[in-house]
C-alpha cells in the first residue's frame, strides 16, 4: 500500500495552492504535517515564480487543530514543548513569507485550525464553514491560537470565542474580521482563485515590501510606525517596479513588472 502525501501542491502560473491532505483526521496538525507545511512555505519563499499562496484542505473539514491522539501518546513536557514550538514557527513562517497567503476555508476550522486561518493574510470561507477555539471545553485554553486570533479580530470577540469555545458561523466570522468574504460553498474555489489572480497581477516586489511593512507597523507606536513606513515608501519609490508602475499610470498603459 502507498501512503498518501500529507501535503499537496499545485502551481497555476504565479499561484501555488497548498492543500492539507489528512482528510480522515480532519487535517489535524500532526508534527509531520506541520513540518511538511513549514518546509513547503520555506521553499516557496525563495521561488520567484510564485506570487501568491492559497492554503486549502481536503476532506470534510479545513483543520481540526492539533492532533490530540498524537500529543497524548507522548505526555511529556519535552514533547508538548516541541509541538507548540513547531506550531509557533509555522505561524511565524506564514507572517514572514514575502507572498500573500489566502486561506480557502470549508467545514470546520477549530483551535489551531482557527489559528491557521487567523494567521493567513486573507481568508475566504464557504457559507457552511464554522470556526471555534474550543480548548476551554477540554481543560486546555487555546493560548497559542489566541495570539493570531486576538490580532485578527477585536478583543471582545476574541475573548468570547476563547472563553465559551462556541462555534461561530461564516457570517459571524466575517462580521468580526476573521475572514474577508463568505461565498456559496460551490463558489469557494473559484472565488479564492479570482482573488489570488488579482493579487498575483501586482508587482511581487511591492507585495513583499507591503506585507512586511504591514505587520511591522502594527506592532509600533504611531510615531514609530510613520517613521518606519516613510522609510519603506522611500525605498519602494526607488525600485524599478514603482518607476514602471507610475510611468504606466501616467502613460495609460499596463505595467510590465520586473520584480526589482
Amino acid at each position: 500500500m502507498t501512503t498518501a502525501p500529507l501535503l499537496l501542491r499545485d502551481d497555476d502560473g504565479a499561484i501555488a495552492t497548498i492543500t492539507l491532505n489528512r482528510p480522515a483526521s480532519r487535517n489535524a496538525l500532526s508534527m509531520r504535517l506541520m513540518e511538511a507545511l513549514d518546509g513547503e512555505l520555506a521553499a516557496i519563499a525563495g521561488d520567484p515564480a510564485i506570487h501568491v499562496v492559497i492554503l486549502a484542505a481536503n476532506g470534510p473539514a479545513f483543520c481540526a487543530g492539533h492532533d490530540m491522539r498524537e500529543m497524548r501518546a507522548t505526555p511529556t513536557r519535552e514533547a508538548y514543548e516541541q509541538v507548540f514550538a513547531l506550531c509557533s514557527r509555522l505561524m511565524r513562517r506564514i507572517v514572514a513569507l514575502p507572498k500573500p497567503v489566502i486561506a480557502r476555508v470549508h467545514g470546520a476550522a477549530s483551535a489551531a485550525g482557527c489559528q491557521l486561518v487567523a494567521t493567513c493574510d486573507l481568508a475566504i470561507a464557504g457559507a457552511s464553514a464554522r470556526f471555534a477555539t474550543p480548548g476551554v471545553n477540554i481543560g486546555l485554553f487555546c493560548s497559542t491560537p489566541m495570539v493570531a486570533l486576538s490580532r485578527a479580530v477585536g478583543r471582545k470577540a476574541a475573548m468570547e470565542m476563547l472563553l465559551t469555545g462556541d462555534l461561530i458561523d461564516a457570517d459571524r466570522a466575517r462580521e468580526i474580521g476573521l475572514v474577508n468574504r463568505v461565498v456559496p460553498d460551490r463558489d469557494l474555489t473559484g472565488a479564492t482563485v479570482a482573488l489570488a489572480r488579482q493579487i498575483a497581477s501586482k508587482s511581487p516586489l511591492t507585495l513583499a515590501i507591503g506585507k512586511e511593512a504591514f505587520y511591522r507597523q502594527a506592532e509600533l507606536g504611531l510615531a514609530e510606525a510613520y517613521a518606519m513606513t516613510s522609510e519603506v515608501m522611500t525605498r519602494n519609490m526607488l525600485a524599478r517596479d514603482a518607476e514602471e508602475g507610475i510611468d504606466a499610470f501616467l502613460e495609460k498603459r499596463d505595467p510590465v513588472w520586473s520584480g526589482t
